[in-house]
């Protein structure tokens, strides 16, 4: 099969384009699109006047210069003037993507009596009296902070502040859109780590929990620590424990399908910064003993990797009992379960036959994957991604918005791995077993079920874990 890269909505197009009001115009138009592998959305009429037809067609391109090329043809036919070209995706962030809304209105004198001075002067005297109150009269009981520094974005990179802040917004969206949750981008102009902890520190009275987000590691794991030792609200870096509860869900639904234990399964972890740690600890913690995690030198195995750094030194004194080294694809060799969090095209249908009979691959480098889907069609047995246009998506919306919604329906401390478990379990559980096969072994992240159950078993697991401050 081709491994072409297919058109995406990120690389939509709306293109107006202006023709003489005759039949065959209009097809002109769509065969030269489809003849350029674009993919027509919409086509709506924008004025019919004077003999001249007006449409706006939405395109969706596989990049940038593919959808250059795509204008470029229809530019070049006779009839046809293209008037105005606009990026939907940067349309969609214009002005930014998220508002502050008024709860109440302020249209009269008593109004703002009330929700200003001098009636609110009783509301923080309360709170004076009585710190707690601060859950119930205030927006802190349903607002996350998203914190970042800017210094691993996606698969960007360490881009700055600024340039993180359309990334931040979109989370911010997500919490909203999906569990009902206020959030606010903090994007901090500094990659201290010193100057982080203290910039939360002094903004966390606001807020009922800390989202951090895009941190490089290894300071993301200390900033994290300090954090959650220093602060009684929860502190997670999404991008280590929400990718690793997703991937802890979907592992158990793939296993089912291979009928393959947790303890007897080997797995080899391609790429151990924070979503790789994350991903080897809660493994770790379910049973998975054989266990090989992999940077770009290869295995890590203590007393033979030489020069590791502390954090890969100490992952490897508690995984790879079999003290396997030498290069991902030598380690490779009858591994039931690779996962990647590292760099695309890794892996080839070679690498893929040398491993154990229905092989299952988390392939999650996003965009482009560790191994394509349909490179290994009819080897693989179950593959994920972390694309929305392959099936078996693995994405972290599956988990944060109801993680942070159960914590803070019971005022939690603190979001520990009970809860975390507690998470992934739930995702498991909303694919029944009748419903499992190569191609289904995680709910969609528009599963409406997903916010409530994920909610419901991190709230559980945080009142039988002593975290919660209400039940």
């Amino acid at each position: 099969m081709s491994s072409i890269i297919k058109p995406s909505a990120s690389y939509s197009l709306t293109i107006r384009t202006e023709t003489t009001n005759r039949p065959g115009m209009l097809g002109l138009i769509t065969t030269t699109i489809g003849q350029e592998g674009g993919d027509i959305g919409a086509i709506d009429i924008a004025n019919a006047a004077n003999g001249k037809m007006m449409r706006d067609i939405t395109v969706a391109a596989r990049d940038e210069a593919h959808g250059e090329t795509i204008v470029a043809h229809l530019r070049s036919l006779d009839g046809v003037r293209v008037v105005n070209v606009s990026d939907r995706t940067f349309l969609m962030h214009l002005g930014g993507k998220i508002e502050i809304r008024n709860r109440y209105p302020v249209k009269t004198r008593d109004d703002l009596s009330m929700v200003y001075t001098p009636g609110v002067a009783r509301v923080c005297l309360a709170i004076k009296d009585d710190p707690a109150k601060q859950w119930a009269l205030t927006i802190k009981r349903n607002t996350v902070a998203v914190v970042t520094d800017g210094s691993a974005v996606l698969g960007l990179g360490n881009i700055g502040p600024a340039a993180a802040q359309p990334v931040m917004e979109g989370k911010c969206m997500l919490f909203k859109s999906f569990a009902g949750l206020d959030a606010f981008p903090i994007c901090l102009n500094t990659q201290d780590s010193d100057e982080i902890v203290r910039a939360v520190q002094m903004i966390a009275p606001v807020f009922g929990a800390i989202n951090l987000e895009d941190i490089s590691a290894p300071r993301c794991y200390e900033i994290e620590d300090r954090l959650r030792q220093m602060l009684n609200i929860p502190v997670m870096h999404d991008d280590q424990h929400g990718t690793a509860i997703v991937v802890l869900a979907a592992l158990k639904n793939a296993l089912k399908v291979v009928n393959k234990p947790m303890h007897k399964i080997k797995v080899v972890v391609n790429g151990i910064g924070s979503a790789g740690m994350a991903i080897c600890k809660i493994l770790l913690a379910v049973g998975v003993k054989r266990l090989v995690a992999c940077d770009k030198q290869g295995a890590l195995c203590s007393g033979k990797t030489p020069d590791m750094l502390p954090h890969h030194a100490a992952l490897a004194e508690i995984s790879n009992p079999e003290r396997d080294s030498g290069s991902l694809h030598e380690v490779l060799r009858g591994a039931d379960v690779f996962i990647g969090v590292s760099a695309p095209n890794l892996l080839t249908s070679d690498h893929v036959y040398s491993m154990a009979i229905d092989p299952i691959l988390f392939a999650l480098a996003n965009p482009t994957p560790e191994v394509r889907p349909e490179s290994v069609a009819g080897i693989a047995r179950i593959v994920a991604t972390g694309r929305s246009d392959y099936p078996n998506q693995i994405n972290n919306s599956l988990a944060f918005p109801g993680v942070f919604k159960g914590a803070l329906e019971v005022q939690a401390t603190d979001i520990n791995e009970m809860m975390k478990l507690a998470a992934a379990e739930a995702i498991a559980n909303l694919v029944a077993t009748d419903e499992l096969h190569d191609e289904y072994i995680i709910p969609s992240m528009f599963d409406t079920r997903v916010v409530d159950a994920v909610a419901t078993a991190t709230r559980e697991a945080a009142i039988a874990s002593g975290v919660a401050r209400r039940g």
